[in-house]
């Protein structure tokens, strides 16, 4: 086992990792998407999607300039310039389908759109196997838990899907909540394919940080494209932004906590693979459910049949994708992992030893640098901050009606999770 082509890229303490990982991620995007609910008071989808990604593009530059530093992430990107592009377009890909994932909520609602647009999971699952290796070698027990996980999404899918045309209780229109169907499944297959640069990035030994860095410049500009083509040009965007100046803030803050739980998300990714990772990461269907129905009171409008579904449906997809996340990569999976790494390495020109030190959590381009950050990175932290209090002075209350307690409560157990997976990555990886 001292040949580089046999050695291992995973370990048990990679793999409960990336499990936890997956957890937090659910966490922190399940808390991200509530403050679209804002779109139910009036304001364009493509304004709400536009809001979040501002958020998003701050909070890609900031979090990794404070972990690692603006020199340590063009360092990585300089080495591995082939990737850029990549992320660019993983960030289109992301920014249609957070404005498709508004729509479906506008029409639908969070709780029912949640789970259907996590169906995801068999996209990137199938994605996994097909270009990277994943499950093959595996053996029949892997198969088995991946594949009855993935029947129980789609399962579960199905039961929502039936929940929201055949039993909404008068709130939307039976075209209306189709559309809203179709938006989340739309935007389920975009983010399925999404994963596609996730995982390429990282058996080519990019880190994370890097890769969301870059990422971030694709999801503006699509984003701020669609707004202008679809909202009446740019003086009409502008206007809109305008006149949203007193919910700016809370969209900017879920853009802000979609990044970390993205980031969780892409750190699960690569030490347990898309197949694994992004159906444990999708666990954020049982925070989308909690904060619809216990924070924005949707359950109330359907009647005791349609709720019965809801929760049926979403406890079944939740039990699929936990049989498909502990279904633990074994030794002959993992070599497969290596010949996806070690084509990626011919491809590219990368050395495939130092890689495969980075899919073991280590961190060879850290060695060596000088951690101190500069006085201009200060200055780019200093002003998020000041962009945050200025967007905060002139927030307003929504008229959305919200319960006090559960929310308190969620945002409480969501900074639970922010801790746990950011002390056990710090002090295993390093944040590599």
């Amino acid at each position: 086992m001292t040949t580089l082509g046999k050695t291992p890229l995973s370990h048990p303490s990679l793999h409960r990792l990336g499990v936890v990982c997956g957890l937090g991620a659910g966490a922190w995007l399940g808390a991200a998407e509530a403050p679209t609910k804002l779109v139910t008071v009036g304001f364009s989808p493509f304004l709400v999607s536009l809001g979040m990604v501002a958020g998003v593009f701050v909070a890609r530059w900031t979090v990794p300039m404070l972990l690692k530093g603006t020199g340590y992430v063009f360092q990585d990107l300089r080495e591995k310039k082939h990737l850029i592009v990549w992320a660019i377009l993983a960030g289109m890909l992301w920014a249609v389908a957070n404005t498709l994932t508004v729509f479906a909520i506008r029409n639908v609602g969070l709780s029912i759109a949640f789970p259907i647009w996590n169906t995801n999971s068999l996209i990137g699952l199938l994605w996994g196997w097909l270009l990277f290796h994943e499950l093959r070698g595996g053996g029949a027990s892997q198969w088995l838990k991946v594949l009855g996980g993935a029947g129980a999404i789609v399962a579960g899918a199905c039961l929502l899907a039936y929940a929201t045309t055949s039993h909404a209780a008068g709130e939307a229109p039976h075209r209306a909540a189709t559309l809203g169907i179709l938006a989340a499944l739309g935007a389920g297959v975009l983010w399925g394919t999404m994963y596609i640069p996730y995982r390429k990035a990282y058996i080519s030994g990019m880190n994370p940080l890097s890769f969301v860095t870059v990422f971030t410049f694709g999801e503006l500009g699509t984003v701020l494209s669609l707004a202008i083509l679809f909202d009446g040009g740019i003086s009409q965007v502008a206007a809109g932004l305008t006149r949203a100046r007193p919910a700016l803030f809370w969209l900017f803050l879920g853009g802000f906590c979609w990044v970390i739980g993205d980031l969780f998300q892409q750190y699960a990714a690569k030490y347990i693979g898309i197949g694994r990772g992004i159906p444990l990461s999708n666990t954020n269907q049982l925070w989308g459910l909690a904060w619809g129905a216990l924070v924005f009171g949707e359950l109330r409008g359907l009647d005791s049949t349609a709720k019965l579904w809801v929760v049926a449906g979403s406890l079944v997809m939740i039990a699929g994708a936990a049989a498909i996340s502990f279904a633990e990569a074994p030794e002959q999976e993992q070599s497969s992992w290596m010949l996806a790494m070690r084509r990626e390495c011919d491809r590219y020109g990368l050395d495939a030893v130092r890689v495969a030190a980075t899919l073991r959590g280590d961190d060879p381009l850290a060695k060596g640098r000088n951690q101190t950050r500069q006085a201009w990175e200060w200055l780019i932290m200093a002003g998020a901050l000041g962009l945050f209090f200025w967007l905060g002075w002139g927030a307003e209350k929504q008229s959305i009606t919200i319960d006090r307690f559960w929310m308190a409560a969620l945002i409480g157990v969501t900074f639970l999770f922010l801790i746990l997976c950011g002390a056990l990555l710090w002090k295993r990886t390093r944040f590599s």
